[in-house]
């Protein structure tokens, strides 16, 4: 079985459970694989492939809802269940779209999208125990339009997807946790639970794109810090916004100079 042929095709599928259960299976079938990096693959097909809810607006018109109430909760879930369904293909498609990479990348791809499934599943488990499903609010592309902008461009796409978007996760994961610790419910406890298995594979997830960032500066001989500060106003990334998790980022690669940079602000 060729691991990037398999993962274009469990990218182009539909259903979310069935997607998130490919991942995982994936994962777990690891050692079976055959890793063809020279190949290069095309897909005609409408990428990625998804359900036909969640429906889709832009980011400025997703509402918001205050967590105090099993509904607001359920919002909340949703959304990270939406980020998590995206991860998933982001994972996916940096393993069939991007060639002649070492196979250590294409492996440790794959265990962002097995991760990455697992931890859909989860909260869509936990939505389905409280009276909801994944689809039943408005969600936005953010994630995948960063995918969609940095196709061409590997080294972007590290930088920008894992350092820059999954890393924000890092930051405001234990700002939510401590809002559904003060509610105190049960439906709000085990969601904090929930986040924190996420939040422990994620810093492992953004410590991958650290890792093969920084080792494509040094394929390319560029300074990581500035040809980062260059993409992000390239493709229009968003600067990390404070307050930064400074022992997450620290345990995902980011160096105490850099976390100090970031903190400062963009350039003016």
């Amino acid at each position: 079985m060729q691991l990037r042929h398999h993962a274009l095709e469990v990218l182009c599928l539909c259903n979310p459970q069935e997607k998130a259960q490919a991942a995982m299976a994936m994962l777990a079938q690891a050692h079976r694989y055959a890793i063809a990096p020279q190949a290069v693959l095309h897909c005609h097909a409408p990428l990625p492939g998804h359900p036909a809810r969640p429906v889709l607006r832009p980011h400025t018109q997703v509402a918001r809802r205050s967590p105090a109430t099993l509904q607001g909760r359920a919002v909340l879930m949703h959304a990270i269940a939406h980020i998590e369904f995206n991860a998933i293909n982001l994972a996916l498609d940096a393993i069939w779209r991007f060639a002649d990479m070492p196979a250590a990348y294409y492996l440790d791809w794959l265990q962002v999208a097995g991760e990455e499934g697992k931890h859909f599943l989860l909260i869509d488990a936990w939505l389905q125990q409280h009276g909801f499903a994944y689809g039943d609010f408005p969600a936005h592309q953010g994630l995948w339009s960063m995918c969609e902008k940095t196709a061409e461009d590997i080294t972007a796409r590290m930088a920008l997807v894992p350092r820059t978007l999954e890393a924000r996760g890092l930051d405001a994961t234990p700002q939510i946790q401590l809002k559904l610790q003060k509610i105190g419910s049960d439906d709000a406890l085990e969601a904090s639970k929930i986040l924190d298995i996420i939040l422990h594979e994620e810093v492992g997830h953004v410590a991958i794109g650290n890792h093969w960032y920084n080792w494509l500066c040094l394929q390319q001989r560029v300074s990581p810090q500035a040809h980062y500060t260059a993409l992000l106003e390239r493709y229009q990334a968003p600067w990390p916004k404070p307050p930064l998790n400074r022992s997450a980022r620290h345990a995902a690669g980011f160096t105490a100079q850099e976390i100090a940079w970031l903190e400062m602000g963009p350039p003016a």
